[in-house]
C-alpha cells in the first residue's frame, strides 16, 4: 500500500436491485459504512431493469463520497461485479461500446458514469451470493423492493431513451415477436397515465405475454399540457 493510500479513508458499500417484473417498476437499495456511521439510500424507477438497478445502485452510493476513498462495494450482481473486475466495461468504452463485432454494450449511460467514479475513488468489487443471510446484502435488498412498489415513481430516461436499440431492433407493433423470447408482442393500455412532476405518457405499450416484458413505444408518448388528467 502506498503512502498515498494510507491517508485515504476507507469506506464500505453494499448495494442491490431488481425490478418485478424485469422489465418494470424497479428499485435500488444501498448502505454505506464509514467508522461507526453507517447510511442508507434507496430510490425506483417507473420502468427500468434489474441490471439498470444494479448498476444505478453501485453509482448511487459512489456519488454519496464526496471526496476520494478507498472503497469496498459489495454486489450479489454478476453483471455488475464481473464487467468491472475483469476490465470488460472500460473496454467496452474503448471500443465505442460495442462489446463484440455484432452486439453493442447495454445500459451505457451507466457505465460511463460508474467508470468515471471508479476513476475519482479506488475502487474494489466484491460479489457475494445473494439471499444468503449477510444482513447487509439483505437489507439492501428489502430497501430496492420497498422502493418499487412505491407510488409515482419517476421515469428511467436512459432506459426509455437507451441508443443502443438500434431502429431495426426496436419493437413498435403490436403482433412483432419479443426479443427476449420470441412471442408476438400484444398492445396494453397503462392503468394510470399522470405521475406528479411527470411532464408526458404511455397511451399504450407493448406487452409480451410470455417473459411480461414490456416495450415502450415512441409514438405511444403524450405530452400533458397545464391541467390535470385523472
Amino acid at each position: 500500500m502506498t503512502g498515498e493510500q494510507e491517508k485515504l479513508k476507507k469506506v464500505t458499500i453494499f448495494t442491490d436491485g431488481g425490478c418485478e417484473p424485469n422489465p418494470g417498476p424497479g428499485g435500488y437499495g444501498v448502505i454505506l459504512i464509514y467508522g461507526n456511521t453507517q447510511k442508507e439510500l434507496t430510490g425506483g424507477f417507473s420502468l427500468t431493469t434489474n441490471n439498470r438497478m444494479e448498476l444505478f445502485a453501485a453509482i448511487a452510493g459512489l456519488q454519496a463520497i464526496k471526496f476520494p476513498c478507498m472503497v469496498i462495494l459489495y454486489s450479489d450482481s454478476r453483471y455488475l461485479v464481473d464487467a468491472m473486475t475483469k476490465g470488460w466495461a472500460k473496454k467496452w468504452r474503448e471500443n465505442g461500446w460495442w462489446r463484440n463485432k455484432k452486439a453493442k454494450a447495454y445500459n451505457i449511460d451507466l457505465w460511463e458514469k460508474l467508470i468515471d467514479l471508479c476513476n475519482k475513488h479506488q475502487v474494489e468489487f466484491k460479489w457475494v451470493k445473494g439471499h444468503a443471510g449477510l444482513g447487509a446484502n439483505e437489507r439492501c435488498d428489502e430497501l430496492s423492493m420497498e422502493a418499487l412498489k412505491q407510488p409515482n415513481l419517476t421515469a428511467d430516461e436512459g432506459y426509455e431513451q437507451r441508443p443502443e436499440d438500434s431502429s431495426a431492433s426496436k419493437i413498435t407493433q403490436e403482433g412483432q415477436s419479443c426479443r427476449k423470447c420470441s412471442t408476438p408482442v400484444v398492445k396494453k393500455v397503462p392503468r394510470r397515465k399522470q405521475k406528479p412532476a411527470q411532464t408526458y405518457y404511455y397511451e399504450y405499450y407493448l406487452y409480451c405475454p410470455n417473459c411480461r416484458t414490456m416495450y415502450m413505444v415512441e409514438e405511444a408518448k403524450r405530452y400533458f399540457e397545464n391541467q390535470t388528467l385523472l
